[in-house]
């Protein structure tokens, strides 16, 4: 494992920008309609759950990541496989992200400008962050929250300001009774962006503080999770349900609502900037656990050499992964979502955490 520590404070806001990322401004949620906040906080109730048990698995193998105590719990030959498996899932994730990012920036700010350069240039930042290890990933985020808070209090100070918020657009609540919310809540949002936190299993052996990771986890991902909940609640009450349902970026048409005094409009930099700050932290952690990762495998004494390779890597993958950006958000809201991010954020750590309870219960023993 990389030779680094991180604080808890570097935790807490690498937490913080990883589960806003691209939830931020992906229209999570909305299948519950006007009571997409209300699904929102009741993924975040089940993740929360997700969290304890990667904690839990934390807790029975302190130093090592999830790639290494697989092997740990499951064996030298199952333990790898699975751990080579983890790896193809953290960068078919890292793919995705580029891919998510790039057809953004080429839709609302460089129509002109070829998907690829779009993902090389964002990528390259990143290979090179992840290159320099996590203690620098970390020290980033530390500044990056920093302009996050910034951006999210005067944006919702102008919001106030401009008089676009119409509280009507949330009601009536649950007029379709809670099973839509709960569906909602546990067919996606729980797993987007909640169950992503399985990332940091490959992180808090990291941490300096060790007895703080459960408590700053926890404040971490309560936090954004109640910040998602008032976007989802923002989105609705200013677009109304049927505008926020068909556009493709509801905090982007949210926030070119804003129209304050006749001379301050059009504020896409607000959404560019979120898009980028959050992007870019989550990106940088799913590409760093799939570098150590392949590093654990493949014995390799410096991770570091592996950023550029796996780099072209990554790139590649999300050049093929569709051939549109609707053609990939069928397939994963169809695939991707139901079966791959179900299986490798809660099905493997439950098993995992009930087989490593057992074998730690007959040590105790």
């Amino acid at each position: 494992m990389e030779k680094a520590k991180i604080s808890s404070y570097q935790l807490f806001t690498l937490i913080f920008l990883f589960q806003i990322g691209s939830a931020v401004w992906f229209p999570v949620s909305l299948d519950a309609k006007q009571d997409a906040w209300l699904a929102t906080h009741i993924a975040m109730a089940g993740g929360f759950c997700l969290f304890f048990m990667y904690y839990g698995l934390y807790r029975y193998y302190p130093d090592l990541p999830l790639t290494e105590y697989v092997q740990r719990v499951l064996g030298s030959v199952l333990g790898k496989g699975l751990a080579f498996f983890y790896v193809l899932y953290f960068t078919y994730v890292a793919a995705s992200i580029v891919r998510d990012f790039g057809e953004l920036l080429a839709t609302i700010a460089y129509p002109t400008t070829p998907l690829f350069i779009l993902n090389v240039l964002f990528l390259l930042v990143v290979v090179y962050t992840v290159y320099k290890g996590i203690e620098v990933i970390s020290r980033t985020s530390e500044v990056l929250f920093v302009a996050m808070c910034l951006l999210l209090l005067s944006g919702i100070l102008l919001i106030m300001i401009s008089g676009i918020i119409h509280i009507e657009n949330l009601k009536p609540v649950l007029e379709e009774g809670l099973s839509p919310v709960i569906k909602s809540a546990f067919a996606e949002t729980l797993y987007f962006p909640f169950g992503q936190m399985v990332a940091f299993a490959m992180i808090f052996p990291y941490v300096k503080e060790r007895e703080k990771v459960k408590r700053t986890g926890l404040w971490a991902v309560g936090i954004s999770g109640l910040l998602l909940a008032l976007v989802a609640a923002g989105n609705i009450s200013i677009l109304g349900l049927e505008h926020a349902s068909r556009a493709q970026f509801p905090l982007l048409a949210s926030i070119q609502s804003i129209k304050v005094a006749k001379f301050l409009e059009r504020l896409d930099i607000y959404f560019i900037l979120f898009v980028m700050i959050g992007g870019f932290i989550k990106l940088s952690l799913f590409f760093h656990v799939a570098v150590m990762g392949t590093s654990h495998l493949f014995q390799v004494k410096h991770p570091s050499h592996l950023a550029y390779p796996m780099g072209i890597v990554v790139l590649l993958v999300s050049m093929t992964t569709a051939s549109s950006y609707t053609e990939y958000m069928e397939e994963w809201r169809a695939v991707y979502l139901p079966y791959i991010d179900s299986s490798f954020q809660a099905v493997i750590p439950v098993l995992l955490f009930i087989i490593a309870f057992f074998k730690n219960r007959k040590k105790a023993v």
